[in-house]
């Protein structure tokens, strides 16, 4: 059996001191080495080894020390060792033991008489307690409060052993006269908390008669107080309302640490409307009072549990929860955005737009460093609201646009994928998103951005200035033509700016030729540029595109991109047009880029040359130019825009769902008890408890205090560990939770003998350890045990537990009976629940894996 101590220390077991060389030690006058010696003395005891030569050694030498920390030390080994025989009578040597605690418990120091009243705390022998409590009593009214707040608990823990009442039967009274008279803080709390314990009654009375001065106790006996009323209201609901009174009355005290107490206890013993609204307004007071930002998640989980047992209170809190947001803790900031999310309403959307705006205009400084993070999370939550509330779209729309060209790619992707279904939801504000888009466009760098706002040009470009505007933003963007020149001698230069002359010899041949500008020349001019060196051209800075730079860099899929869009753009040109020859110059600027994009993939100015599906989607485009069908036009023109809506359409479903999936689906039986509040009496109740009694009522009418929505998934995860035959039936119910096991395992004794010293023996294979060893029961004929195991899991491989339960019997004490139990296979993935994951945070936490990321490139490369 494993033994209860206060102390825990590391031990190194490599080195075991000798038990001769402590002796030695301990017979020594050399103080130092008596309390090296003691403390590895402890130490072995600790380890589970035993050094019975070493008491009497103790007894002789150390015990007549004065040294404090040898007392000290000293205690600590009495609470470790064996006090009584095999028999469970106490030990002959005690005796000098009980007349050494008296004389400390009479000592002069307060801190020996202190501590050995803290070490009497832990004494479960009668024996040993008994001639040493008119000393413990004497102790209570000491000068100095240390030894008097321990006396209180040595009186509590003698009155709670089995013979308490018998050894100091007059203990509630004599510490009830103890509570009127003492005036230290941690005196009263102990004295309160004895009360509390032994005589409920007593407490209640105490509490009562000094109702008007709780406000002025101490922190410490304020928690107590708190405790004892969560206690009485839970065994008799009936006084609620007296108590209520003085958890609000507690609402004004100085200690943050009680005053969040008085919330919690609040919400758990009531759920009238001022209750609730107390409660909440004052989590949202911490929540701004408090720095640690431990405590404010903890206040915000408590926020989140009002939000769904109590949303209607809560949303008038949405401004106050929202204020949570100036701390710079992204953790914080992400939680607070989930909670006020699901509180907005259209009564309060337009204060909540208006916060979460300041927010982000906020983060343009460059302050903080994760401030695109922070963005990222400000955009994704105005989306949520525009899409609850499409009015407020206008007011947003574009402050969010002038952040299409964030250095942030994922706050600018959540950006335009927020325009793209503000844009297709609110029609009215078409025409201001396209004219905003196509003045911005040139500020954004991302390649995936730029291709979400090039869908929505060719998309949303309807009127024949918008179709012209976005031909031309798309052109200015991509820059001159070619991309690349080729010399004489073969070599690609890279040609996105205007040539200038450079020293050559010049030939005198005179022939048609094109430069990179699209100009015709003489052969001439163009051989000077040809017999010149290899080198970069140079030219103006307007003629470089943020399209022109990312094609260039061999970004062939957004090159696809710009080719569908000019495909677009032009097909409806041909429908709002009347002049056949604007088209016809349109189509052909549109061939020439086209046609540009395909020879710079296939030429090998660039290290990678066009991939597949890029190449056949851009000749696709060539060919629609050229050749357009009623059919293909309405495919390109319609169809695309008719899957998005489809698209949109089934996103707000499965939110549908989501939301009534997570809906608490309560019902009332047909035989529970309502009681028509109208119809009781109101005599000598506050507005407090009618309250509660309304709520209480409306719960019991929906159902909402029937929980029997897990039982279903708890009988399909009881395992069965033994057999119907065996005499000791067991099962176990298995619940993972993080890197957390627990077995909650039944042990039912089907026969009509005592089972003693039934122990559950538990290994483990694979990944998993089990954290403590479940004791040793007693157990009665045809009774049954509840023993829990706590295992922990270090990954998410699959692991076994084994086992076995061992036992003796009653009539045969010497013989011990063995049943094995089945294996408990466990698959972390059993445990695993699906849950939905937006396509950019999957992205983030998908980078996060890198060695995932190096692994499938070592296999590409392989």
């Amino acid at each position: 059996m494993e033994k209860s101590c206060t102390l825990v220390v590391h031990f190194d077991k490599g080195t075991p001191a000798l038990a001769n060389e402590i002796k030695e030690a301990l017979e020594g006058n050399d103080v130092a080495a008596k309390i090296d010696a003691l403390k590895k003395a402890i130490m072995i005891l600790l380890n589970g080894e035993t050094i019975p030569q070493l008491f009497i050694t103790i007894i002789r030498y150390v015990l007549p020390s004065e040294d404090h920390t040898i007392q000290k030390l000293l205690l600590l080994y009495l609470e470790i060792i064996d006090k009584t025989d095999s028999r469970g009578k106490v030990l002959p040597e005690m005796i000098l033991i009980c007349q050494n605690l008296r004389n400390n418990l009479q000592h002069p120091n307060e801190y020996i008489r202190g501590v050995t009243l803290r070490f009497l705390c832990r004494l479960n022998e009668s024996e040993i307690i008994e001639p040493l409590i008119p000393s413990i009593l004497s102790n209570l009214e000491h000068r100095h409060p240390f030894v008097r707040r321990n006396a209180v608990l040595a009186v509590m823990s003698v009155y709670k052993l089995p013979q308490g009442e018998q050894l100091l039967d007059s203990g509630p009274e004599i510490v009830d006269k103890f509570l009127s008279t003492e005036q230290d803080p941690s005196s009263k709390r102990n004295a309160f908390l004895m009360l509390f314990s032994c005589s409920q009654d007593r407490a209640i009375s105490y509490l009562f008669a000094n109702i008007d001065r709780i406000i002025d106790w101490g922190e410490q006996l304020q928690m107590v107080v708190l405790e004892l009323i969560r206690k009485v209201c839970r065994n008799n609901k009936g006084e609620k309302g007296k108590y209520i009174k003085i958890i609000i009355s507690l609402l004004n005290a100085p200690s943050t640490a009680v005053i969040y107490e008085c919330a919690s206890t609040l919400v758990s013993l009531s759920s009238a409307p001022t209750a609730i609204r107390a409660a909440a307004s004052t989590y949202c007071q911490l929540l701004l009072s408090q720095s640690d930002n431990n405590v404010k998640l903890i206040v915000l989980d408590r926020l989140n549990e009002l939000k769904t047992s109590n949303r209607e209170i809560m949303v008038e809190m949405v401004m106050d929860v929202l204020r949570a947001l100036s701390t710079p803790n992204h953790d914080i900031r992400r939680k607070t955005l989930d909670i006020a999310l699901e509180l907005i309403t259209p009564r309060n959307i337009d204060e909540v737009v208006m916060m979460l705006k300041k927010e982000v205009v906020k983060t343009q400084s460059g302050e903080h460093e994760k401030n695109g993070e922070y963005r990222q999370m400000l955009v994704q939550a105005i989306h949520t609201c525009a899409i609850k509330f499409p009015e407020v779209a206008s007011t947003v729309v574009h402050l969010l646009m002038d952040f299409l060209g964030d250095t942030n790619v994922a706050s600018a992707m959540d950006v335009v994928v927020f325009v793209r279904e503000i844009i297709e939801t609110n029609p009215k504000l078409r025409i201001s998103i396209i004219t905003r888009l196509l003045d911005t466009f040139y500020q954004i760098r991302a390649a995936r951005v730029c291709s979400c706002a090039l869908w929505i040009i060719g998309e949303y470009c309807l009127s024949l200035s918008e179709v012209e505007s976005g031909i031309a933003t798309i052109k200015q963007c991509l820059g001159d033509l070619p991309f690349y020149t080729i010399t004489e001698e073969g070599d690609g230069q890279e040609a996105s700016k205007p040539i200038q002359q450079v020293n050559s010899t010049t030939v005198s041949s005179r022939r048609p030729a094109i430069l990179a500008d699209g100009t015709y020349a003489t052969q001439s001019a163009a051989l000077e540029t040809a017999m010149s060196p290899p080198t970069l051209v140079q030219g103006s800075l307007s003629s470089i595109g943020n399209l022109r730079s990312l094609i260039l860099s061999g970004d062939f899929f957004l090159g696809a991109v710009v080719a569908c869009t000019l495909t677009k753009l032009v097909l409806r040109l041909e429908e709002v047009q009347t002049s056949k020859a604007e088209v016809n110059k349109a189509t052909t600027q549109a061939l020439l880029i086209i046609v540009s994009m395909l020879q710079l993939g296939q030429s090998s100015i660039l290290p990678h040359p066009i991939d597949n599906d890029s190449f056949d989607r851009i000749v696709l485009c060539i060919r629609l130019l050229c050749n357009t069908g009623d059919e293909i036009r309405k495919i390109w023109l319609q169809s695309c825009r008719q899957s998005f809506v489809k698209m949109l359409a089934d996103k707000q479903c499965r939110e549908t769902e989501e939301i009534k999936a997570k809906a608490q689906i309560s019902n009332a039986q047909p035989d529970d008890l309502i009681d028509f509040y109208h119809l009781k009496s109101r005599k000598g109740m506050s507005q407090l408890e009618l309250e509660d009694e309304v709520q209480d009522d409306l719960k019991r009418a929906t159902g909402e205090f029937t929980k029997d929505a897990d039982d279903a998934n708890k009988l399909n995860r009881i395992l069965q560990l033994t057999g119907f035959s065996d005499p000791v039936y067991a099962e176990a119910y298995v619940t993972v939770h993080h890197y957390d096991i627990v077995l909650d395992v039944t042990v039912i004794n089907r026969t009509k003998e005592t089972l003693q010293n039934l122990c559950l023996e538990l290994a483990t294979m694979g990944d998993l350890k089990l954290v403590e060893r479940p004791q040793n029961y007693t157990l009665a004929p045809e009774s049954s045990k509840q023993i829990k195991a706590n295992i922990k899991v270090s990954s998410t491989e699959t692991g076994v537990i084994f086992g076995n339960i061992v036992y003796e019997t009653s009539s045969n004490v010497l013989e011990r009976t063995v049943i094995v139990l089945n294996d408990i296979h466990i698959d972390i993935m059993d445990y695993i629940s699906p849950a939905s994951c937006a396509d950019v945070a999957f992205r983030t936490m998908w980078a996060e894996f890198e060695w995932e990321n190096k692994y499938y490139k070592m296999r590409g490369t392989s």
